[in-house]
């Protein structure tokens, strides 16, 4: 998943993770450009889950 694919489905898949884990806000998924990692962290703490299973988690949605 490059930085194009992310920006031009984010809100769509913004909208199923939200679905998906009811738990998370706006602020937990704002993606910005260069700051993948950061987002990624907030949704490690808040999830429980690896950096890799939420990258397939965010790649299947």
């Amino acid at each position: 998943m490059n930085t194009m694919e992310v920006k031009g489905n984010w809100n769509e898949q913004k909208g199923k993770l939200k679905q998906k884990f009811a738990i998370l806000t706006d602020n937990d998924l704002m993606f910005k450009e260069g700051r993948k990692d950061e987002m990624l962290g907030r949704l490690q703490a808040k999830l429980g889950k690896t950096k890799e299973e939420l990258m397939k988690i965010i790649a299947t949605i």
